[in-house]
């Protein structure tokens, strides 16, 4: 089991840290061009802003999901360095147990609807469904399941994967 968990962990760590790196590229080349286009041409690109805040939100959702699979996000400490080592493996166990099901529920299970309830929406400028800007929240919600299902693995067992 371990073994499976820790190739799960590595794929995903480097497929969601390539997405992110892309994306970050994509949105830079983006506003450059945008600068471009408006200083020097005088005739700025519109779809560029779309673009941009498209790329955003799916940056946004890729890094979540990285931060959860590395354990790399912000946390408070207080409470769980006040507790003695039993109690600070109950506290996560409590915590991951919490992210995970507001992941399945709210982000993917909630994200898939939004997704589904937006086909019949266009942007503005480009012309995409919204339903594709949606469907970021419950394609990274399944990646942050399956983070905390490791997560979770690592608190019950005491054991860390790499």
């Amino acid at each position: 089991m371990k073994e499976f968990l820790t190739t799960v962990k590595k794929w995903m760590i480097f497929f969601l840290s390539r997405i992110a790196t892309v994306l970050l590229s994509f949105m830079t080349i983006l506003v450059l061009y945008q600068v471009f286009t408006r200083y020097v041409l005088n005739n700025p690109a519109a779809f560029t802003e779309e673009l941009v805040r498209y790329s955003l939100i799916w940056t946004s959702f890729i890094g979540a999901a990285y931060a959860f699979s590395s354990r790399d996000h912000m946390a408070l400490v207080i409470l769980h360095d006040s507790l003695k080592p039993s109690g600070q493996r109950i506290l996560m166990i409590f915590i991951d147990t919490l992210i995970l099901l507001f992941a399945i529920l709210i982000i993917t299970i909630g994200g898939f609807k939004l997704a589904v309830s937006a086909r019949q929406e266009f942007s503005a400028l480009l012309g995409i469904p919204r339903s594709l800007v949606y469907a970021m929240a419950p394609i990274s919600g399944i990646f942050i399941i399956l983070a905390q299902i490791i997560n979770l693995y690592e608190d019950v067992t005491g054991t860390k994967i790499e």
